[in-house]
This record gives C-alpha cells, structure tokens and sequence, in this order.
C-alpha cells in the first residue's frame, strides 16, 4: 500500500487554510452579491446567491 505524502508547510501562503466559504463571505461582505454578480458573471451570485 502507498502512503499519501504530507502536505507541505506553506508559511508564505496567505490564503492556506482559508476556506472558500470564507473568501467567499469575505467578497460578499465587501462587495454585495450584486457587485460580485457583475464582476464575476456566474450563476450562484445572480440567481438565488447565499453561501450554503
């Protein structure tokens, strides 16, 4: 059996170990859904947009 290699140490990373719910509130909280709509044209920040 192969074993998985541990991850490597990121101390540079700023975004290691952020989640995307956090970013993604984060953006909401700065921006509002319908900014995010606009700037990033997906469906999720147009069309019924929350986090879950």
């Amino acid at each position: 059996m192969q074993e998985t290699p541990s991850p490597a140490a990121q101390p540079r990373n700023p975004l290691h170990g952020v989640t995307l719910e956090a970013i993604v509130r984060a953006l909401e909280a700065r921006y509002g859904w319908p900014a995010l709509a606009r700037q990033v044209p997906v469906r999720c920040f147009t069309l019924d947009p929350s986090v879950s």
